[in-house]
């Protein structure tokens, strides 16, 4: 299932790319951006890289450095410059600490200079891993530039703060249309938006009739609901697999997704994309930083390990993606080299080093 999943974004983005190539080196190879990111990102984007060299993978990496913790637009600007040269990116996750005043979120303004305004992250049970609910299957899709991630606060007075929430029928018809071709290209049944149109009817209300809209005039074999985010996030927890495909705020998807990461048991298993007319960025699904547990050699690199496998299906290398997620899937079904997460004992390098193990038995 998976890997279907994977196929059918990759064509979708070629679709929204107007034709455009890709960037390709003499002999068929790709440069591609890796930006490891804050906390643990460097150790699983290690993680990946092993793995790639290994299986001699035709990717060259142009690596940006960046911190988040740190206020550095030009940091970032450099990340983004090199995005337009190569048009795909691997991405840890920038930290954004809720103390730090001074600047925004890098991540946020990242993604509002490049476009890319769809993120979809992939939550699916894992064999092998114990978890309460068993066959979770449901995919979110949250619209990534606006909404209350706009970046618009101020204090008007001092002790009064205004904080703008942006919603245009523009974006929210682009993600809508993005979550509906998703659906159908991946055989899924139904779209839900989620929203709170029940307190803010017009931001919300814009939203949710969007959706409702764009579903009952261009995708009429596909069942189109709505809820509001707080019963989303109590059905999630009971009842997850109701759900299919969640179209949200962004505010809302990262709230789900962390749910979401709950009920297949860790965020390091969530893989996840970013895609715009003209980038796409692989990042794991759910944005966990991993800062309490940096340079300890314990983070679970298997969200960032199958978010580049979707980056390989997305440059058209589906047989080495098909290995990689082959065999990340047996090592964790085996259980003998799993990360503290899950329930194993083995290290980040252990764990990685079982999948080139088993690579070569493949």
């Amino acid at each position: 299932m998976l890997r279907n999943t994977f196929v059918q974004i990759s064509k979708r983005r070629f679709a929204l790319a107007s034709g455009q190539l890709l960037p390709k080196k003499y002999g068929g190879r790709y440069t591609v951006t890796l930006i490891p990111g804050d906390g643990v990102g460097k150790e699983v984007t290690d993680s990946v890289v092993n793995i790639f060299e290994a299986e001699n993978v035709p990717i060259d990496w142009e690596s940006v450095e960046l911190s988040g913790l740190e206020e550095n637009m030009e940091g970032v600007q450099k990340a983004v410059e090199s995005l337009k040269r190569n048009k795909v990116g691997l991405k840890g996750i920038w930290s954004t600490p809720a103390d730090q005043t001074g600047h925004g979120s890098l991540n946020v303004a990242f993604r509002k200079q490049l476009d890319i305004f769809a993120n979809v992250a992939l939550f699916k049970s894992f064999p092998g891993v114990k978890t309460k609910l068993k066959d979770v299957d449901l995919v979110i899709i949250r619209e990534n530039t606006e909404g209350e991630y706009s970046g618009l606060e101020h204090e008007s007075v001092p002790g009064v703060v205004e904080s703008l929430k942006i919603m245009t029928k523009a974006k929210s018809e682009r993600i809508a249309r993005f979550a509906f071709d998703f659906a159908l290209k991946n055989n899924r049944r139904s779209v839900c938006a989620v929203h709170k149109a029940n307190i803010m009817k017009l931001g919300d209300g814009l939203f949710r009739n969007t959706v409702n809209e764009i579903g009952a005039k261009e995708y009429p074999e596909l069942e189109v609901k709505s809820i509001i985010v707080d019963n989303a996030s109590m059905q999630a927890v009971a009842k997850p697999h109701q759900f299919d495909v969640l179209v949200t705020p962004n505010l809302y998807g990262s709230i789900l997704g962390n749910v979401g990461a709950a009920l297949i048991g860790s965020p390091g298993l969530v893989p996840g994309a970013n895609f715009g007319r003209e980038y796409a960025v692989f990042e794991p699904g759910s944005r966990h930083v991993g800062l309490d547990i940096k340079g300890q050699d314990v983070a679970n690199p298997t969200a960032m390990i199958l978010s580049s496998t979707l980056m390989l299906r997305h440059l058209g290398l589906n047989d080495y993606a098909d290995r990689i997620s082959k065999a990340t899937y047996e090592v964790i079904a085996e259980g003998k080299h799993t990360t503290k997460d899950i329930g194993g004992h083995a290290s980040t390098t252990q764990f990685t080093k079982a999948i080139v193990d088993k690579l070569s038995t493949l």
